[in-house]
């Protein structure tokens, strides 16, 4: 017994010696740039969204603030939020009310840091990349679950009710559309994706694609499919009782779900930093295809209207879930034989 006792202490003191501080300095230089990438991408894509939406219709507003274009719309909105009162609902679960905006935020950092913009330039290169973003984002959406519960509030719970019906419905076709890109792939590491990625994919895989794009914007409860906000139905669903910062945390946390979707859709389908010098210019190409299909998003937003949930739940369970199980069988059949 000594003896174990002996060569077990030998051999943690041996894997602390292993622990370099170079090793903790580039384990902390890569958390820093992941919260970077968090606070600054989801308001790029904000800023974008105020200038497409203002453009597609016409609004005004978003033009004012700042000497040219608007551009300091983002920073009007934040002194806004700032200023706001932060109210805490008699109603409410106290400690669950608070924790919420947290718990659909993290998520989104922790999926930021599996999403390669390089083969080098990555956070953390985990080996089941694509479930792990995907559980991620999972994770996220019940930030708005359990917000309606502990808000004390029916339009809330509402909301939250309709946020977990629609997690159910839309994460089973993401997952599917996703394994089709693994199977082609071989793999299930984001980086070993993009460096098996192929120009036919745009073709072969255009139905997981699109499957992948309109759940993962389901997913994150992005206009036509904010039926858990329905502010004409809800107020603002289960973010009703929030408000000043806490609620503004909830909106950076709607963008970064963007962000993450868009990034997927990049690297999984448009074949991330593929493209011309893309040894140079790769980080490049990744940042400009994730931009690229935010903004298509931020276009289906403007152009279509929301859809009601029973509408909802049969494109869920009568379109997406058919088309991803025939694509995978589809995907199946080309890798046996090719």
């Amino acid at each position: 017994m000594p003896e174990t006792i002996h060569s077990t202490v030998a051999l943690l003191a041996s894997a602390g010696d292993a622990v370099t501080g170079s090793d903790v300095l580039g384990v902390v230089v890569r958390a820093v740039c992941v919260v970077g990438a968090f606070l600054v991408l989801p308001l790029v894509v904000g800023q974008t969204e105020h200038k497409v939406m203002a453009h597609m219709q016409g609004r005004l507003g978003p033009m004012y603030a700042g000497s040219y274009h608007g551009w300091a719309q983002l920073v009007a909105d934040g002194i806004k939020f700032a200023q706001k009162e932060d109210v805490l609902p008699a109603a409410a679960d106290p400690w669950i009310f608070r924790i919420a905006p947290a718990v659909s935020m993290v998520p989104y950092i922790v999926a930021m840091a599996a999403i390669p913009l390089s083969p080098s330039l990555v956070a953390a290169d985990v080996p089941a990349g694509i479930l792990f973003v995907i559980a991620a984002t999972g994770v996220g959406v019940l930030g708005g679950l359990i917000a309606g519960w502990a808000s004390g509030n029916k339009y809330s719970l509402l909301g939250g009710l309709r946020s977990a019906a629609q997690l159910l419905a839309y994460e089973l076709p993401l997952v599917l559309a996703a394994c089709s890109f693994a199977m082609a792939a071989g793999t299930l590491s984001l980086v070993g994706v993009v460096d098996a990625w192929r120009p036919w994919w745009l073709l072969a895989q255009a139905p997981a694609a699109f499957v992948f794009l309109v759940a993962g914007i389901a997913e994150i409860q992005r206009p036509p499919f904010d039926m858990p906000l329905a502010d004409t139905e809800l107020v603002v669903g289960p973010y009703t009782e929030y408000g000043g910062l806490r609620f503004a945390l909830f909106l950076l946390s709607e963008y970064a779900g963007l962000v993450v979707v868009s990034g997927m859709f990049t690297v999984l389908y448009l074949g991330g930093w593929r493209g011309p010098w893309s040894g140079t210019l790769g980080p490049g190409w990744t940042l400009l295809k994730t931009l690229l299909v935010a903004t298509v998003v931020i276009w289906l937003r403007v152009s279509w209207p929301r859809l009601r949930e029973d509408q909802l739940q049969r494109l869920a369970w009568g379109v997406l879930v058919p088309v991803s199980l025939i694509q995978l069988a589809i995907t199946s059949v080309i890798v046996v034989t090719r």
